[in-house]
């Protein structure tokens, strides 16, 4: 089939996709379970995109199929096996420091900002089009073509772990929620809390009511407020001792005092698992308020984290670093803080570990630290490495469509993320973000570069129609 330019056709349906992607963007489908419901699970802004998708499926001939409104599918072509095409419309909260409105999606410089126009709004409709593109010109492909569309994926995949209760496994396929060339391997993931113990105890010093920060385990919290109640002049120096903090350190945050004392700081917030290229705000609140003196609980707390986790992302500190050649680095990302005069500490850790690693072996040391401290651990979910080989059949046919594409080495890369390409025995994560881009998901300004997007969805046309003719 030498003869399908594949870039052309997809230049051809430019405006329709944008049209298409735009409409997706402008949802709010940010996780919200206290609005959910039966017909909603996880709030109605993510049933509202994953109606979204289905709608376009309907619009354009698919098979569509709605699975307990948690996910769904839109599937084209015969046969025994299913390339299985894996995508997800829930985004992460636009947070703050927007230059436009985050979900209003703007067209400036060729470049589409909004929440999720790279993670993974833009990608997933790269996807689709992709597919309408071989089902319109190739349709007589010897496979099945299913995209399988989640919306739980920024929190703990529940919708992938219901889909495949009730529908089949794909034989292959890829996850466009990443970055080319290719990711055959991606790190184990575990996300869990420690809970700290609130003891009646002396309440010497300044007393910590309050101290908050993060909204996501997979983030970096880019916000952390505190509250501290004491005598006048103590909060009056505590007061003024933040103000030279904020300013030594060149940090955005504010400070009242009214008959209670609170503190603000700014930071950074990108990916969890590049913790190190943020800016961890409880860290930076934490180091203010050690220097204090706290009441026993407040100072247990705040120790902690000053002592075991700030401004260390490898675990070096709490003995758990390891690294191995597939995989590379195991990291700590410390995303949630919670603490609340006598009642109970929280401190949420997004943890990934490397393909060789046991996080058997993990937690054993972990206790080493937190027992005798009297920390309990709660996974709250996990997810075990993910290892493609690569004489595996998937990986070699999508090097060779990316290499003819763009010229390039189609490399074989790891990463951190976690993306559904593991909850396939074959599965990989290809695109859509081209190497040296900058990775924005997560961030503020989070925005696909149009002409990298088609270029995308080039690939993924030729890859779709090569894994399934």
């Amino acid at each position: 089939m030498e003869s399908i330019n594949w870039k052309k056709e997809v230049i051809n349906r430019k405006e329709d996709m944008l049209a298409d992607l735009k409409g997706l963007l402008k949802i709010e489908s940010v996780l919200e379970e206290e609005l959910g419901n039966e017909e909603a699970p996880f709030g109605p802004g993510v049933r509202e995109a994953l109606d979204y998708m289905l709608a376009l499926g309907e619009r354009d001939g698919y098979q569509t199929k709605d699975v307990k409104h948690v996910a769904g599918h839109l599937e084209f072509g015969e046969g025994e096996d299913i390339v299985g095409v894996l995508c997800h419309v829930d985004v992460v909260p636009a947070g703050n420091g927007w230059t436009t409105s985050a979900f209003d999606p703007d067209l400036r410089d060729g470049k589409l900002f909004a929440r999720g126009a790279i993670d993974d709004k833009g990608p997933t409709i790269a996807a689709y089009w992709a597919m309408n593109i071989v089902k319109e010109l190739l349709p007589s492909v010897s496979k099945r073509v299913r995209m399988i569309i989640g919306t739980d994926e920024e929190s703990s995949w529940r919708c992938v772990d219901t889909y495949f209760k009730y529908e089949e496994m794909p034989a292959m396929g890829f996850a466009p929620d990443a970055v080319f060339p290719i990711i055959h391997a991606e790190k184990g993931i575990a996300d869990f809390e420690w809970i700290f113990p609130v003891k009646d105890t002396q309440k010497d010093g300044m007393i910590l009511q309050l101290f908050h920060s993060g909204q996501r385990l997979n983030m970096v919290p880019d916000f952390a407020s505190a509250k501290c109640e004491g005598d006048e002049a103590e909060l009056l120096d505590a007061k003024k001792a933040f103000e030279l903090f904020l300013e030594k350190k060149g940090l955005e945050g504010r400070v009242t005092l009214d008959q209670e004392l609170s503190l603000e700081v700014h930071g950074v917030s990108v990916h969890g698992s590049a913790p190190h290229e943020g800016v961890n705000a409880a860290f930076k609140l934490a180091e203010f308020l050690d220097e204090q003196a706290l009441d026993q609980n407040g100072a247990n707390y705040i120790g902690f984290i000053t002592k075991w986790l700030m401004n260390d992302f490898t675990g070096e500190r709490l003995g758990v670093a390891y690294e191995d050649k597939v995989t590379g680095s195991l990291t700590m990302n410390a995303g949630t803080f919670a603490y609340k005069a006598n009642h109970e500490g929280r401190i949420g850790i997004n943890l990934r570990y490397p393909v060789t690693c046991s996080f058997d072996d993990v937690k054993i040391t972990f206790n080493k630290v937190t027992e005798p401290l009297e920390v309990q651990m709660n996974v709250v979910d996990h997810m075990t490495p993910h290892h493609v080989p690569e004489d595996h059949e998937l990986i070699q046919k999508l090097q060779k469509v990316y290499e003819k594409q763009t010229g390039e080495q189609a490399r074989l890369l790891s990463i951190g993320g976690g993306t559904y390409a593991r909850s396939l025995k074959a599965g990989v994560a290809f695109g859509a973000l081209f190497e040296g881009k900058p990775q924005l998901a997560h961030q503020k300004d989070e925005y696909v570069d149009v002409e990298d997007l088609l270029k995308a969805t080039a690939i993924y046309a030729e890859a779709i129609y090569e894994l399934a003719k």
